[in-house]
């Protein structure tokens, strides 16, 4: 059973044009070479990675050099970048998965580890340690009943088959599946998590009374999607965040999950240009306001993205990807649109 980086590569690019069509799916073959945009699935033809060859060295099965920007690397790279995945545990678990190999025998342990404080960022990486990618769970079938089908990127999101839920201090806890976010810092560490439970069939949310909550060390931080550089969107909802992801799909953006907390997101030190994703209701208009104030005091343009609809999940269910993309090309940047809208409505 491989134990490192190596040999789960070699394994890899053993499995390379399964490895591309799984992970790199907006590619396509063309001789030995599998072309794709990027390590992140995009669109496009710059990054090609080697179908066959030798097992290791330069010329080896899975190692892909991006014309566009010089990166290189080999097929951990691209699970690590086309899931969004920020811990090394998590690249080689999936791996393992994607090679249906058996997880090591943990490391014995001299004592158990004390409990972590309720709520605390701890419990919050501590559940996100215990849950485990989305593809092919419950997640992915509730994000597609939302709409939300493009689904690179989304290393931030875990699956829970049995999340606890209790409703309040006097009631039994229950158990549901849920969909599990990792919270985090400009530096990408985990501050917190938030969680929604999930029908057991995935075609919605729990039926229970609050199936959605937070814990962990929130403010300021953000449930993120790629990392921001000199452009970003910043909204609430996860579900919202998704939805106008599937127009732009290279953009860098971060759903903060409350009104509150997206007034007072932190801006990353390199940011001259903030997406502000309003919902159209009171809490997400204050939100606007405070966010557009703060930026314009940091010297960041700030331009807010308004939904048809309610939100643009909403836009998204109701008049579909075509108007919705329309509706968010022209409200960005001209520079913006050539640069992360997606070529065409989907």
């Amino acid at each position: 059973m491989p134990d490192n980086a190596s040999d789960l590569a070699q394994r890899l690019g053993r499995q390379a044009e399964a490895v591309c069509r799984h992970y790199l799916s907006n590619g396509r073959r063309e001789g030995r070479y599998w072309l794709v945009g990027d390590a992140r699935n995009t669109p496009g033809r710059s990054m090609f990675v080697r179908l066959k060859g030798a097992e290791i060295g330069k010329g080896a099965a899975g190692k892909w050099t991006d014309a566009a920007t010089g990166e290189h690397g080999d097929l951990l790279d691209v699970i690590r970048e086309s899931r969004g995945l920020l811990d090394f545990k998590d690249v080689v678990d999936e791996a393992r998965v994607f090679l249906s190999l058996p997880h090591p025998d943990p490391e014995p342990q001299s004592r158990r580890l004390a409990p972590a404080p309720t709520g605390s960022p701890e419990a919050a990486r501590r559940l996100l340690s215990i849950s485990q990618p989305i593809p092919g769970t419950l997640v992915e079938t509730y994000l597609r009943q939302r709409g939300i089908t493009a689904l690179h990127g989304t290393g931030s999101l875990r699956f829970h088959p049995r999340c606890y839920y209790r409703p309040d201090e006097h009631s039994p806890t229950e158990s549901w599946p849920a969909m599990i976010a990792s919270v985090t810092d400009l530096g990408g560490r985990i501050t917190g998590a938030h969680r929604t439970w999930l029908a057991l069939d995935g075609s919605g949310k729990a039926p229970i009374d609050t199936p959605r909550r937070a814990m962990g060390d929130l403010l300021g931080h953000a449930v993120r999607f790629d990392v921001a550089r000199d452009v970003m969107a910043a909204g609430e909802g996860i579900e919202t965040i998704l939805s106008l992801r599937m127009a732009s799909p290279r953009m860098p953006m971060a759903a903060a999950l409350s009104a509150a907390h997206l007034a007072a997101i932190l801006f990353p030190p390199t940011l001259r240009r903030l997406y502000i994703v309003r919902d159209d209701d009171p809490a997400g208009d204050g939100a606007r306001d405070s966010l557009i104030e703060r930026a314009n005091s940091a010297g960041i343009e700030a331009i807010v993205l308004s939904p048809t609809l309610g939100d643009f999940n909403e836009d998204l269910r109701r008049i579909g990807i075509v108007a919705l993309w329309a509706n968010v090309r022209g409200q960005l940047v001209p520079e913006d649109v050539a640069r992360f809208l997606a070529t065409d409505a989907m």
